[in-house]
């Protein structure tokens, strides 16, 4: 299956803002600077959304979210592997999230719990990292190097 990510300008952010919401997933920032979402599709249609956070090696992985109708099709893990390939190619060698709800799905795709106070200064002054995440939040990293 192959799975294309259709880069958002500023003026497509509607549809996304309206998905992350319906899945109760941080909408505050998303016309902020240094951020870059996209749709997915795939042969059957728009699977949902995702993107990052700044500039850089290190980036933050910014509210993935599937379709309600096209869950449980593995199309998540598609979805994210395609954004963590576009990542790379972008000049990303780290992609950090955090997670209050899919900490297991992030684990069986290869990102690494790992201690807030130790994230890059970068992701530390991002304000869903600061205060739109809960302190509660699971904070995960993976080297996109050794993906």
């Amino acid at each position: 299956m192959t799975v294309r990510a259709l880069c958002l300008s500023q003026d497509d952010l509607g549809e996304l803002t309206r998905a992350l919401a319906a899945a109760a997933l941080p909408v505050g920032d998303l016309q902020e600077p240094c951020r870059t979402f996209f749709r997915l599709d795939d042969e059957g249609g728009p699977i949902g959304y995702g993107g990052w956070e700044g500039r850089g090696a290190d980036r933050l992985l910014r509210s993935l979210v599937v379709s309600p109708s096209r869950r449980g099709q593995g199309l998540g893990r598609s979805g994210l592997a395609t954004i963590e390939r576009m990542a790379r190619q972008a000049g990303a060698a780290r992609l950090h999230l955090l997670t209050t709800t899919a900490a297991d799905f992030f684990r069986s795709a290869g990102y690494q719990d790992a201690d807030r106070g130790d994230a890059p200064p970068s992701i530390r002054a991002s304000r869903e990292f600061s205060s739109l995440c809960p302190a509660s939040a699971s904070y995960m990293i993976k080297d996109l190097a050794s993906a």
